[in-house]
């Protein structure tokens, strides 16, 4: 048998001189040696699983181990599925923008935080312009405004090299 998942011991693996056996049905069939577990699971046409291997004596299953992990697969893709995928999205401005192209990246921003994404927006600074700094500020500020009803400030505003970067973050609702 070769090794399918290496989180378990399955039939020849199984080194253990006797072990505590739960039968295909869920019952209990006592501390027998792994011999005979081996035999009564090929009997039955099913898989030897060590379960719980830090047991004193081990805990060993008779199940059909390529259908169990098959459902275990099944169970962590539905998980998956339900997980929700938060994007970082980039919104970026320079100190000499308008306020009319501030309001037209504020929307473009609330739509990205009204479907669930961050926003990161971002001040890029070029030659002298770094020295004015504040006035990155004060448009980050004015963009704030515009979008404050739908989003939560997660990063405060700070000047990191050539930008000034603010991350917004959804309102939970």
């Amino acid at each position: 048998m070769k090794i399918i998942n290496k989180d378990f011991l399955v039939n020849e693996q199984i080194r253990e001189k006797e072990i505590r056996v739960i039968g295909d049905d869920g019952s209990q069939m006592g501390v027998i040696s792994s011999r005979e577990a081996l035999k009564l699971a090929e009997e039955k046409e099913l898989d030897l699983v060590m379960i719980s291997p830090n047991a004193n004596p081990p805990v060993c299953k008779i199940m059909d181990f390529g259908k169990y992990i098959y459902e275990q697969s099944k169970k962590d893709k539905e998980a998956k599925k339900k997980q929700k995928v938060i994007n970082v999205k980039e919104v970026r401005l320079s100190p000499t923008i308008e306020d009319h192209d501030i309001t037209i990246k504020a929307n473009n921003a609330r739509k990205f935080l009204l479907a669930g994404d961050k926003v990161k927006v971002t001040v890029r600074f070029r030659g002298r312009e770094a020295d004015y700094s504040f006035i990155g500020k004060k448009i980050l500020e004015n963009f704030y405004a515009k979008v404050e009803e739908v989003c939560v400030v997660e990063k405060e505003a700070k000047l990191e090299g050539r930008n000034m970067i603010l991350i917004l973050s959804p309102k939970k609702a």
